[in-house]
């Protein structure tokens, strides 16, 4: 039988708040090969585990907070300190008229969880790692690297330094560094000379999240430019099957073609 390799998404985040330390507690000892981890940077450089890059979806910095928000009414992470952000608690994913996004997951009452840092989440899973002699692997998303550039930081370069302090920087380490901006990662390859494994993630055009023009990533000719750079690339789902009209499963070429090209496919 063909081995996957399960990655937990946010941690195990189907049964705990997303990106929390205790989903990625839960996801290890759920025996996931890898525990993916999106990060952005603070107002003070520090990088911390959250899937986008403002806070209100699943904290209540809108409460404690108000008025910080950004003319887009999104309370962005970048113009918070960590000290700031310590204050806050983590629940679910809620939409923007304060429903939850997804009703059948974790609920509490009380406000238990907190958001994590990088350093805390790689501390977590190099001490389970110790304990329980099962190593899980990390799967990073710096988030948006263009719109930390506008920012002024480089949130590559400073995931790739907080890897390397923690002894995580060669290419049999048990990390992958993804991203959907192609120019970050070929500059990460090539610029910054990291030695990590790379994965370009794979979207559509009209979700805006960055300039990589994801129909031509899926030709031949795309694939054969992520092959110059990446190890592998990360489609949705959609983009590999999809119901065909008489109830069977259609299963498109691009897993084929990245193969041909020495790709791997993480979906």
């Amino acid at each position: 039988m063909q081995k996957f390799t399960v990655i937990a998404h946010r941690g195990a985040s189907a049964y705990l708040p997303e990106h929390t330390l205790e989903a990625a507690a839960l996801a290890h000892g759920m025996r996931a090969d890898y525990i993916e981890l999106d990060v952005v940077l603070t107002r003070d450089d520090v990088l911390i585990v959250l899937h986008d890059l403002y806070l209100d979806a699943i904290t209540d910095v809108a409460s404690r907070f108000h008025g910080r928000q950004r003319p887009d009414s999104h309370y962005y992470a970048i113009d918070f300190t960590l000290e700031e952000i310590r204050t806050l608690r983590v629940h679910e994913r809620m939409t923007p008229d304060g429903r939850p996004a997804l009703p059948d997951r974790f609920r509490s009452e009380q406000p238990i969880f907190r958001v994590a840092t990088l350093q805390e989440m790689i501390h977590l899973i190099q001490g389970l790692k110790r304990s329980t002699g099962r190593e899980a692997g990390i799967y990073l998303e710096p988030k948006s690297p263009g719109f930390h550039h506008k920012e002024g930081r480089d949130v590559v370069a400073a995931v790739l330094g907080e890897l390397k302090d923690n002894g995580l920087s060669h290419r049999d380490d048990k990390v992958y560094l993804q991203s959907f901006d192609m120019a970050a990662l070929q500059r990460a390859r090539r610029e910054l000379q990291t030695d990590l494994k790379l994965v370009q993630l794979i979207g559509e055009n009209d979700w805006g999240e960055s300039a990589s023009d994801f129909n031509y990533l899926q030709t031949a000719e795309g694939l054969a430019e992520i092959a110059e750079f990446a190890d592998g690339i990360g489609p949705g789902l959609p983009q590999i099957i999809s119901p065909g009209a008489d109830g069977t499963i259609r299963i498109s070429s691009l897993v084929e073609a990245a193969h041909m090209q020495g790709l791997f496919v993480h979906a």
